[in-house]
């Protein structure tokens, strides 16, 4: 299967697409639920992008990975993490074992036995505890669309962050192109182009969308141990990003005034507390990205 994904990636950057609806103008202030709604239910599952939407959220964040089979898992570790996963007996996955626990090693036949959402991560204390699978991206989008559609919602956006790193390539995941090929397939499957971010700490990867997928935005993502100058790092990257991603605590009014001048809009990861979101939408943040979609109350809308 490896071998054939290869072949796709090759074919689709060479130019195969479905015609998208233009884009749509991101969102005046850009809510974003993170993994759908991760302090309040499991992860990356469907019943938190349904809790998400039911909050108010504008954009879905979410993580990929991809199987032996080379179908895209909606996941945000590439194996099973100990904290929250279930073994099929009913047993739980330890630390030890966790990372032997390889999405990219099994089919997804296989990953769909494994529960995540019995048992929640340390700190999570308001989340739900209920059965829950690790969904495919295609099921993950049909099932979103059609929760909104049913209750008369606004349509949500996506960001998307596909798990790559140069040091786990061809172990955890097959190298950017290939991963890149494989979602966007999907995302030009499902007509949601228009309504996607990708998001990346991986500066491959957001070239190889930049380069071959001008219908889609593209998002850098900061961590903190990024000591980089800003001017650095898009100096790095090469082109400039439609999204600019920090960890919230890298954000200074600065930061915010710098972007804005070069037309990049600023949504800062993970914000929990709703003094701080305060103090980041007074700064002058596009967005915020959040456990807890229910902070979105009239107090902060």
């Amino acid at each position: 299967m490896r071998s054939a994904c290869w072949l796709i990636g090759l074919l689709y950057i060479a130019g195969c697409k479905t015609p998208q609806p233009a884009s749509q103008p991101l969102p005046a202030f850009d809510w974003e639920g993170h993994r759908g709604a991760r302090g309040l239910m499991p992860e990356n599952t469907i019943p938190a992008m349904q809790k998400a939407i039911d909050l108010g959220v504008t954009t879905l964040e979410m993580d990929v990975v991809m199987t032996a089979d080379g179908e895209l898992v909606v996941s945000h570790d590439p194996f099973f993490n100990y904290q929250i996963s279930t073994h099929p007996d009913g047993s739980f996955v330890t630390k030890e074992e966790a990372p032997s626990l390889n999405i990219y090693t099994m089919d997804y036949a296989t990953v769909k036995t494994y529960d995540v959402g019995l048992r929640a991560p340390d700190g999570f204390t308001r989340q739900l505890s209920i059965p829950a699978v690790k969904p495919l991206l295609r099921e993950l989008i049909d099932s979103v669309e059609a929760y909104a559609g049913r209750k008369g919602l606004p349509a949500p956006f996506y960001n998307i962050e596909p798990k790559t790193a140069p040091l786990t390539d061809n172990k955890y995941h097959p190298v950017p192109a290939v991963m890149a090929a494989a979602l966007m397939q999907v995302v030009h499957d499902k007509k949601i182009a228009g309504r996607t971010i990708i998001q990346s700490f991986d500066n491959r990867m957001l070239r190889i969308i930049h380069r071959h997928h001008k219908d889609v935005r593209v998002s850098l993502l900061i961590d903190a141990q990024d000591h980089r100058s800003m001017k650095k790092q898009f100096k790095d990257l090469g082109f400039k990003p439609a999204v600019y991603s920090p960890w919230h605590q890298l954000v200074t009014p600065d930061m915010i005034h710098i972007c804005h001048r070069k037309k990049i809009k600023v949504v800062p990861w993970t914000i929990n507390n709703l003094k701080r979101i305060e103090q980041l939408r007074k700064w002058g943040v596009d967005g915020i990205i959040t456990d807890y979609p229910d902070l979105l109350s009239s107090k902060t809308k």
